[in-house]
């Protein structure tokens, strides 16, 4: 469905930050990506989504295909309604489209606060908005910054049931950038281990653990270890190609 190749990605015109690297995603799979803080994770979903152009390599579909973001913030206007930060951004606004963002509002959980602002609700709450948000634009592919990041375990764990009935109803791939090992192994279909300087394909963990799965399960716990034994590098800020071995 998607393919992704970069050839060379620069930061602040001199450090190479991404370098040949390849990434495949098909339909209705889910692609986690982990590695160490300043890999180049968010900075190759910004390029998967047109907010940065300023790369050599080629992004192409087999398909058209809509592309939505869901940022590690919630990025919601204060002074909107919560039911006027999900039509924001649609590219009309009619009854159709408030009818939509309300049926949104409604799949997680959050009709009953349509009218209410930002600034009341919850971190949870707020991300769920986001979520709805960016479902408005019926992705076939869903970019994820860190999306539980900031949350509790309970809203966290609440947020991720969410994705996945949203996805239930309405197949699309995922793409999900995360620190939590745990996290990964709990959502994705596929695990991609990240290095950095330049970010390059570690490892590749194929998850045929069976659904639901849960952060406190023993294979989740078991498929961990795994990994942290393989690679005891996996999630530090200095990670170079002896800690991979």
């Amino acid at each position: 469905m998607l393919n992704v190749h970069i050839k060379h990605k620069a930061y602040q015109g001199n450090h190479t930050l991404i370098r040949d690297f390849s990434l495949s995603v098909k339909a209705n799979e889910i692609v986690a990506l982990i590695g160490p803080s300043g890999a180049g994770k968010s900075t190759l979903l910004n390029i998967i989504c047109g907010l940065d152009s300023q790369f050599d390599g080629d992004i192409t579909y087999q398909q058209p295909s809509n592309v939505s973001m869901m940022f590690q913030e919630a990025r919601l206007m204060p002074w909107l309604t919560v039911l006027e930060n999900i039509t924001l951004v649609a590219k009309k606004q009619s009854e159709d489209v408030t009818r939509y963002a309300y049926q949104l509002l409604e799949q997680v959980g959050l009709s009953e606060v349509a009218n209410g602002y930002p600034g009341q609700l919850s971190g949870g709450m707020s991300k769920r908005v986001a979520l709805a948000r960016a479902m408005m634009f019926n992705p076939d592919i869903l970019l994820m910054d860190e999306p539980f990041s900031s949350l509790d375990t309970p809203s966290a764990e609440a947020l991720k049931q969410r994705v996945l009935e949203l996805k239930n109803k309405r197949p699309f791939s995922i793409i999900y950038v995360t620190h939590d090992l745990k996290e990964a192994i709990a959502i994705a279909d596929r695990v991609l281990v990240l290095c950095a300087n330049p970010m390059q394909l570690v490892h590749e963990q194929i998850v045929n653990l069976p659904r639901p799965r849960h952060l406190h399960d023993d294979a989740i716990a078991a498929l961990c270890h795994q990994l942290y034994q393989r690679y005891p590098g996996l999630l530090s800020g200095n990670v170079n190609d002896d800690i991979f071995v």
